[in-house]
């Protein structure tokens, strides 16, 4: 029982998956960040000049 306890703590098979789940979901968060920011900011510009144009 003493070393089926000791190799289950010692395997890292699932902790790289793990990682790059983590990875992935913090680079998914910033391109929704970034797109939402680009978007209010492109939204504001094509609003700017329709208005002029009237």
């Amino acid at each position: 029982m003493k070393n089926l306890v000791s190799q289950f703590a010692k395997d890292e098979t699932g902790a790289t998956a793990i990682e790059y789940g983590l990875i992935a979901s913090l680079i998914s968060i910033v391109a929704i960040a970034a797109f939402n920011a680009v978007g209010t900011n492109l939204q504001n510009k094509f609003t700017k000049i329709a208005n002029n144009l009237n």
